[in-house]
């Protein structure tokens, strides 16, 4: 087969599987206009896979070459098997490396034990991704009820960008918000191959405007301390330092608390914050596995 012959099978192979994928499915919004061709569109395509619409058009019309990395990013994309995974490889004449696969995440017994001692401060565990993996009920009081979100939905920078309660109650979240995307650049460096974070990646760059200029920014940061103010309707105004501690047994997970300075006005909101938490809620929550 020749590599005229190759590319123009690797422009029909990628218009079959997107055409296969419903933009519901892929977390996209409705856009109210009436589609001619079933599954996603070329630019939404594109903007999963964080390249430019005229790129993603030229590969499916044969007129380029695709690398290694971009056919890397296009498999998780289109969500191909790992056949269809070697054949998209095979057809742009590269070798295909199958991506290894993360297991799931489950919270340290240790770690969900020191979460079940602390009833006073709002604290959560956090995994690849920033994956919410456990929290107590403080925590679920002062930022959102987890419980109410799909485990599979469950990450907390997804909440930052498009939960509007949850952005609502960061008066600095611009600064909460660019952190967020520094941290992911800084995972995708670390694991490039993981499909959830490419997944998280997509479709926050199409819901959100801000994630994706920021994004593109490649700015890169891992803080492991800092301050933030939060707008309460219970509590009211809070500043609160925030410190993450990692696990030695497994990086991947990091415990993360808020606290403040005893007698101070945010020390008193998170004490009425407790008292007002229903005392019948369990001591923690966990997710299982992600």
């Amino acid at each position: 087969m020749s590599r005229d012959v190759n590319r123009s099978e690797l422009g029909q192979f990628l218009r079959a599987r997107r055409a296969e994928l419903s933009p519901a499915a892929m977390g996209l919004p409705e856009t109210g206009t009436h589609r001619r061709v079933p599954g996603l569109r070329r630019e939404e395509v594109a903007q999963l896979a964080s390249i430019s619409e005229q790129y993603y058009t030229r590969l499916e019309q044969g007129r380029l070459q695709a690398s290694a990395p971009v056919l890397t990013v296009l498999a998780r994309v289109l969500r191909l098997d790992d056949d269809q995974r070697d054949y998209l490889f095979e057809l742009a004449g590269k070798e295909s490396a199958r991506p290894h696969r993360q297991k799931g995440q489950k919270v340290r017994p240790p770690l969900q034990r020191l979460l079940d001692t602390l009833t006073d401060i709002p604290a959560v565990v956090l995994g690849r991704r920033m994956d919410i993996l456990a929290w107590n009920p403080l925590a679920a009081a002062l930022i959102t009820d987890f419980s109410r979100i799909p485990q599979e939905q469950r990450n907390y920078v997804r909440l930052v960008f498009t939960d509007p309660a949850v952005r609502d109650r960061y008066l600095d979240w611009e600064t909460i918000a660019r952190d967020c995307v520094a941290f992911l650049r800084m995972e995708a460096a670390r694991n490039p191959d993981d499909p959830r974070l490419t997944a998280l990646v997509g479709e926050l760059s199409v819901k959100d405007p801000q994630f994706r200029q920021w994004w593109a920014g490649h700015h890169v940061a891992h803080r492991a301390f800092g301050t933030k103010t939060m707008r309460h309707p219970v509590a009211g105004e809070l500043v609160l330092d925030w410190e993450t501690l990692g696990s030695a047994a497994d990086p991947d997970q990091q415990l993360t608390v808020w606290t403040a300075e005893a007698g101070t006005p945010s020390y008193e909101g998170l004490r009425f914050l407790a008292s007002w938490t229903p005392a019948e809620q369990p001591v923690s929550r966990r997710t299982g596995q992600t």
